[in-house]
C-alpha cells in the first residue's frame, strides 16, 4: 500500500487533467520520486487508480528513460550515445565514467553513490556530448568537465 501523502498527490495530480489517465505521468514520477523506483506493486496501485491495464502502464515506463523499474544509485547517470553525442565523443564520455567507477552498463557502485545507463537521446543535440544525472543535464562534455562533476558529486555524498 502507498501512503497517504502519495495519495494525496495522486488526487491533486488527477485533478488537474480532464481524464484520470492524463496524469499517469506525472503519477509515475511522483511515485518513483518518493520510492526510489516503480515496484510492481506500485504499477498494480497505479493501474487500479487510473482504471487502465497495468500493460499501459508498463508500455509508458518502458518508453521513457526517466522512469525505472529497478533501484539505482543517488546519483543516476545517463549517457546519451545517440547521433550528434556520439560523433562528438559521448561513446568515450561513458566509457570513461564507467572505467571510472567501475561499473558497467546498468550498475551501481558498491556504495550505492553512482549508477550508469547509456540512453538513446536526451534532446541536447546542439550541445552535444550530453549527460543527465538525476534530472540535471550537463551538456558540452569533456573527460576533464566530467571529472570535475563526479568530483563534486563524491565530494557531497
Amino acid at each position: 500500500m502507498l501512503s497517504e501523502s502519495l495519495l494525496e498527490k495522486y488526487r491533486d495530480l488527477t485533478s488537474r487533467y480532464p481524464t484520470k489517465r492524463s496524469a499517469l505521468i506525472p503519477i509515475l514520477l511522483t511515485t518513483q520520486e518518493e520510492m526510489g523506483y516503480l515496484t510492481p506493486e506500485s504499477v498494480r496501485f497505479i493501474s487500479d487508480y487510473l482504471k487502465i491495464p497495468e500493460i499501459q502502464v508498463y508500455e509508458v515506463i518502458t518508453f521513457y528513460s526517466m522512469l525505472r523499474t529497478t533501484p539505482v544509485g543517488k546519483y543516476h547517470i545517463q549517457v546519451c550515445t545517440n547521433i550528434s553525442c556520439l560523433l562528438l565523443g559521448g561513446e568515450e564520455i561513458f566509457e570513461h565514467i564507467s572505467k571510472r567507477l567501475g561499473i558497467k552498463e546498468g550498475e551501481t557502485t558498491p556504495d550505492n553513490l553512482f549508477s550508469l545507463v547509456e540512453v538513446e537521446c536526451l534532446g541536447a543535440c546542439c550541445n552535444a556530448p550530453a549527460m543527465q544525472i538525476n534530472y540535471k543535464y550537463h551538456e558540452d562534455l569533456s573527460v576533464q568537465k566530467v571529472d570535475k562533476i563526479l568530483d563534486q558529486l563524491k565530494q557531497q555524498g
